[in-house]
């Protein structure tokens, strides 16, 4: 989990960067928008990992 971790914070600063060059986001209120970026990505990166993870019950 620590790999899917570091690299839900990497994408994060990725998009918070690009935002920021874009005009769309003040590094004034980075840190309230940096949370929130990050959540979002991480319920979404863990939602579908857990969706692939294969599964440990049998079929008949």
């Amino acid at each position: 989990m620590k790999s899917i971790d570091e690299q839900i914070l990497r994408a994060t600063k990725e998009i918070v960067v690009k935002f920021i060059e874009m005009g769309r986001l003040s590094p004034s209120n980075m840190h309230e928008s940096f949370k929130d970026t990050y959540a979002t990505i991480n319920e979404t990166v863990k939602k579908n990992v857990n969706k692939a993870a294969p599964s440990n019950e049998k079929q008949d």
